[in-house]
């Protein structure tokens, strides 16, 4: 892959998720009804800076789960008993809650589609909003996020890459292109 740009430094990822965080807290009227699902693996860390950024603003700690997604796609077999999901954490209960998803980028809307098949199995959620720092186009499926850091036209050939301190050491958004 080439590097070509950087699409958002720290200074700018850091404002789009306070941003991201002041919609949430607009857009539902009891931030204790709501609770944080991180898609793996960057949602994770972003759906805890959501958390942060809320409980700073609002002295309301919202609780963040972890869910992998893998036994949920819609492009591998289903059957394979090696997709168990033991990187699933929800450490409440979706129930009657306001499930907020967080994903780094959304693309296809394949990843998102999944992500709310698999909060549907572990319980019936009040309503499913769908949290992404990058929109980069591309829908296959009718599924648009409610909240997004930046919107970035992309062309199949590009590939965002979202970078986070616990896995790439640098808080970024860089564009980089496929050489085929």
């Amino acid at each position: 892959m080439r590097f070509k740009a950087v699409i958002m430094d720290e200074s700018a990822f850091m404002r789009a998720s306070t941003r991201i965080a002041h919609q949430i807290i607009e857009n539902n009227r009891d931030c204790r009804e709501l609770c944080f699902v991180g898609i793996k693996t960057r949602g994770v860390p972003l759906a805890h800076l959501l958390a942060e950024n809320i409980e700073r603003i609002e002295n309301v700690r919202v609780p963040v789960g972890t869910l992998d997604i893998t036994s949920f796609r819609d492009d591998i077999d289903r059957q394979d008993p090696s997709m168990a999901r033991e990187k699933t954490d929800f450490p409440f209960s979706v129930e009657g809650k306001t499930v907020v998803l967080v994903d780094d980028v959304i693309y296809t809307g394949r990843s998102a589609r999944a992500a709310m098949e698999a909060v549907i199995h572990a319980g019936r959620p009040a309503r499913i909003q769908l949290a992404a720092m990058i929109d980069r186009g591309h829908r296959e499926l009718p599924i648009r996020p409610d909240y997004v850091g930046k919107n970035v036209p992309t062309s199949t050939r590009e590939v965002i890459a979202v970078c986070i301190p616990e896995f790439d050491g640098k808080t970024a958004v860089e564009l980089y292109e496929n050489e085929i």
